[in-house]
């Protein structure tokens, strides 16, 4: 399991920080307090912290000074700008600063939770390393000594370093966000930040204020001055995921961004000058959106100067066992497995589906046969079964969960199973638990508050399929 996040808080109201720690705590957080700015800022040069959240008024020093100083010092490190006082002009200027953002007080407390996990996220996609090659010391890694992987780290090596942007295709799941920070760890930019903002993910309204910013009052909801993704990115790099989902609006203003390099904020006339190096990345056929009008032709031609395209996993079926491998090291501690196995035949089976999923299909397959082995050698029986269960027969061929329901009542009908409804039903709820504890990363509160369920509840299913007490049982 990977080691719950140090977060440093600087924040010289002692039973707001005490209050705000321990819900932090609950959460899995390792927490340190500060009560002064100029005592935090010195732990946060000392320490190894992967956020920083202060406040704005600190004896000692000033939360903007902290903020500028630090930002200096550790450019890479998260840093949340708490305030209580309205004109948000200093926390404004706080960001451009360095923060990675800023929060009004009084606060919900979702709300600041999704902050910091956004925080801590950001902060990883920085200092964790991309291993490239077969790795088994980092938790992130470009598995595959295939010929097509080998040239595609040749490549990374060849214009890391180069001050131009880069496109990155490739299927969904084949890791396009992981060459992306492989580019910029190996660039000269390493230092800078790496911003991350997934196209698809953004509803189109609101993404041309996520990349750009917005004035106050430039939109309905916009009650204050918001620094954009580009701006944060200063001197770093922005990776623009699923480029191809963009609205053509928006798609218009990059282009301008990308040539003049400047940004405009929304609802503004000032032109901001920008420092970014730009990586995009898309599954989608851009030639085939060109000539449906749906992709401008002139922003494809910018975006890829260079373009680096990742195989599927069906073209390198040779890297399917050294990936295998590396996701049992990977998920085995996360599930009490000390030194996990598979059989060569559950290793065979799997290289002969055609993973439409890619890597990340195979990682939920290996993931869910460590959880359904338990603690016993993964077997052929355990990968077909995880690969029906998932909606694909033994042959591989793509099919649906009415299907997968299908299949469960023709066996039902030939004798060959009973209690059709529960074993459904039990096979979805164990999967469902399974998942959110995973996710979780062991924290059985925060898996029950996902789900809705009691605490009670959710630590009777862990025990009732098996996925108790290994997945944090120190922290319910």
């Amino acid at each position: 399991m990977r080691s719950s996040a140090r977060i440093l808080m600087i924040e010289d109201d002692a039973s707001a920080a005490a209050a705000l720690q321990r819900v932090l705590e609950d959460e899995g957080y390792d927490v340190a307090v500060e009560s002064r700015g100029d005592t935090g800022l010195a732990r946060a040069t000392k320490e190894d912290f992967e956020v920083v959240v202060t406040d704005l008024r600190l004896p000692g020093l000033t939360g903007l000074d902290l903020v500028g100083k630090l930002h200096s010092l550790k450019p890479r490190i998260p840093i949340i700008l708490m305030t209580a006082h309205g004109t948000t002009e200093t926390a404004i200027e706080a960001t451009k600063l360095g923060a990675f953002d800023y929060i009004l007080k009084p606060f919900e407390i979702e709300e600041f939770l999704a902050l910091l996990g956004k925080a801590v996220a950001s902060g990883r996609l920085m200092t964790e390393p991309v291993e490239m090659g077969e790795s088994a010391f980092t938790h992130d890694a470009i598995i595959g000594n295939s010929r097509a992987m080998q040239e595609i780290y040749k490549e990374i090596g060849r214009v890391a370093g180069k001050p131009v942007t880069i496109l990155i295709r490739g299927e969904t799941g084949t890791g396009k966000e992981l060459i992306a920070r492989a580019l910029y760890q190996y660039s000269e930019r390493a230092l800078g930040p790496f911003v991350a903002v997934n196209c698809a993910a953004i509803p189109e309204t609101l993404l041309e204020s996520e990349l750009f910013g917005h004035e106050r009052g430039a939109f309905t909801g916009a009650d204050m001055r918001r620094i954009g993704r580009f701006e944060q990115a200063s001197l770093g790099t922005i990776f623009l995921d699923e480029i191809g989902d963009m609205t053509l609006s928006t798609q218009s203003k990059l282009l301008r961004v990308l040539q003049e390099k400047t940004i405009q904020r929304l609802g503004g006339k000032e032109s901001i000058p920008i420092d970014v190096r730009v990586i995009a990345a898309t599954h989608l056929d851009l030639e085939a959106a060109i000539k449906t009008k749906k992709f401008r032709e002139d922003l494809y031609y910018r975006l890829s100067v260079v373009v680096i395209q990742l195989p599927p996993l069906r073209q390198r079926s040779e890297d399917i066992p050294v990936l295998i491998k590396y996701f049992l090291q990977r998920h085995g501690s996360d599930f009490g497995v000390e030194s996990p196995s598979i059989q060569s035949e559950a290793i065979d089976f799997l290289k002969n589906q055609p993973w439409p999923g890619n890597v990340r299909e195979l990682e939920n397959v290996v993931r869910q046969a460590l959880l359904l082995a338990r603690k016993y050698t993964i077997s052929v029986e355990h990968a077909r079964e995880i690969v029906a269960k998932l909606g694909k027969p033994a042959t591989g061929a793509d099919t649906t969960l009415g299907a997968w329901i299908s299949d469960f009542l023709l066996k039902a009908r030939r004798g060959e199973l009973d209690r059709v409804h529960g074993r459904i039903f039990e096979a979805v709820e164990r999967e469902l638990f399974a998942q959110a504890i995973h996710l979780a990363q062991g924290n059985q509160a925060k898996a029950a508050r996902w789900l809705g369920v009691s605490r009670i509840t959710m630590r009777e299913k862990l025990i009732a399929f098996g996925l108790h007490p290994a997945n944090g049982e120190s922290r319910s």
